[in-house]
């Protein structure tokens, strides 16, 4: 059909002067939330001089292997492979949603040649026809076009919610990113100090060791009872044990770094060989506000983009309520003679179609799609909301555990202080013969086991800096990214 010529233009001004589109327009969520962590004051107010970087965070524990692994996993790990392959995708939907918008083209190109059989009943008519010849043949040369027009922004909001899952996409593949590297610090830490306790607990077997052997020699010659020397075979037994439990898990945290990685199990365990001490965790050089964190945290990113598609999506729902506008062309040559006649004025051809489509009878289901796109975004909202709370709740978890392990290294600082004093004192007693070698020994293993749970409290404190890091959003600059448009507004406050 011919469109007329008045028709065409009232389209194309629908299409070209129709600036509002349907459905609601977003406004990202207001969160009330505190204008500081409960912890906060404790954390600032660490006694530790060197202060981290939170872009760059890992640097900061001055472990030259534990930035070589950082470094290597987010060049190497194969989680950040996925999230980059999924930001590919949602790049690709983005293209799809902004080609939707144009107008498209198409060249069509036919050939055909047909023998006519002269036994049926229509070749029966053709062949009493003077001159039928029962060959024929038929050629064509089209070139076509086509354009839905978004009067009412149904296209225009399918590419909002596009563009709002290309940005959660991308800031999904940057929360990989501060994962992994949080993943690799922790376990690198708990490396350290398993291989630490490993260290105290083969200290400690050669102590027991010397305590049953003199304990023995005493059963031996009648000065001490056979309890006793059952319940330093015991000790002994005890403190060996200990031993095969903490290679398994060294074992197993050194497969685990080899996996974050991106290598085979095994890989690096020769670069971890050497017992290095647990690294020590730096300041916070800056813990800003809840309001700060959700700005930073990528993860509370993709949760707010999400919600932003989950907005749009209305909009594409609300548009079937409209009719849909196309304008179709043709322009092209087609002969039933002979290839030679295609582009000849006799053979040309021509046409213009004014399209409409419209769910007139439909509203119910149009209904249905308005209400279920209406509850994805509720759905959103709410995990929106939820991401922020359990942020904020890792943020003050991740406080609380750095204070109180640091807390608790102080005090087992002071314990092995006063058992190391304990120790020199029994040994001076025993060498002046006041005390027999089962009381220096004694001490030996009370000051180990002090040393003991300081490592372990030490690597706590450690972890509990790493997962302060991460909880804060630390491991990327958003500010910059920001800035740079690499990751689209990421600015809760500018999302239109």
């Amino acid at each position: 059909m011919l469109a007329h010529p008045h028709s065409l233009a009232l389209i194309l001004s629908v299409g070209v002067l129709t600036g509002c589109a349907v459905g609601p327009d977003y406004r990202a969520p207001e969160i009330a939330l505190s204008s500081t962590f409960l912890g906060q004051a404790d954390v600032e107010h660490r006694a530790v001089q060197h202060k981290a970087d939170l872009s760059v965070w890992w640097t900061s524990f001055d472990d030259p292997l534990l930035t070589h692994f950082v470094s290597l996993a987010l060049e190497q790990n194969l989680d950040i492979a996925q999230a980059a392959a999924r930001v590919a995708q949602s790049r690709a939907s983005l293209r799809y949603a902004d080609a939707a918008l144009l107008p498209s083209g198409n060249i069509s190109v036919s050939a055909a040649r047909g023998y006519q059989s002269v036994e049926t009943p229509l070749g029966q008519v053709l062949n009493a026809t003077p001159g039928f010849d029962r060959s024929g043949g038929a050629y064509e040369a089209n070139l076509g076009a086509n354009w839905e027009i978004d009067a009412f922004g149904g296209l225009r909001r399918g590419r909002e919610a596009a563009r709002a899952e290309y940005e959660a996409s991308e800031a999904g593949a940057v929360a990989t990113r501060m994962a992994v590297a949080a993943q690799t610090a922790d376990v690198y830490v708990t490396i350290r100090g398993l291989q630490v306790r490993i260290a105290i607990a083969r200290q400690q077997v050669e102590t027991r060791r010397r305590l049953l052997a003199m304990v023995r020699l005493q059963y031996e010659k009648g000065i001490a009872a056979e309890l006793q020397m059952n319940q330093a075979e015991g000790s002994l037994t005890q403190a060996e044990a200990q031993i095969p439990a903490l290679e398994a898990g060294l074992d197993s945290a050194m497969n685990a770094l080899d996996v974050l990685l991106g290598v085979q199990p095994g890989t690096y365990r020769s670069e971890l060989a050497p017992v290095a001490p647990v690294p020590a965790a730096p300041a916070l050089a800056e813990t800003g506000t809840p309001a700060e964190m959700i700005r930073r945290r990528p993860d509370l990113i993709v949760a707010e983009r999400r919600l932003a598609a989950a907005n749009a999506r209305i909009g594409v729902a609300v548009s079937e309520y409209y009719p849909k506008f196309s304008l179709g062309a043709l322009l092209g040559s087609a002969t039933a003679i002979a290839s030679g006649n295609l582009f000849t004025g006799a053979a040309s051809q021509a046409q213009g179609v004014l399209g409409l489509r419209w769910r007139l009878f439909d509203f119910g289901r149009v209904d249905a799609q308005i209400a279920a796109a209406h509850g994805q975004e509720a759905e959103a909202l709410a995990a929106y909301r939820l991401a922020v709370l359990r942020a904020t709740e890792d943020v003050e978890n991740a406080f609380s555990a750095l204070v109180k392990r640091e807390a608790q290294v102080g005090i087992l600082t002071r314990g092995e202080s006063s058992l190391a004093r304990a120790r020199a004192n029994s040994l001076a007693a025993y060498q002046g013969g006041v005390v027999s070698l089962i009381e220096v020994l004694d001490a030996d293993g009370n000051l180990l086991q002090a040393r003991d749970a300081k490592a372990q409290a030490q690597t706590e404190a450690a972890r509990a800096a790493i997962a302060s890091f991460r909880a804060l959003g630390g491991g990327w600059d958003a500010q910059l990214a920001s800035n740079n448009r690499l990751y689209g507004s990421l600015s809760p406050n500018d999302r239109r």
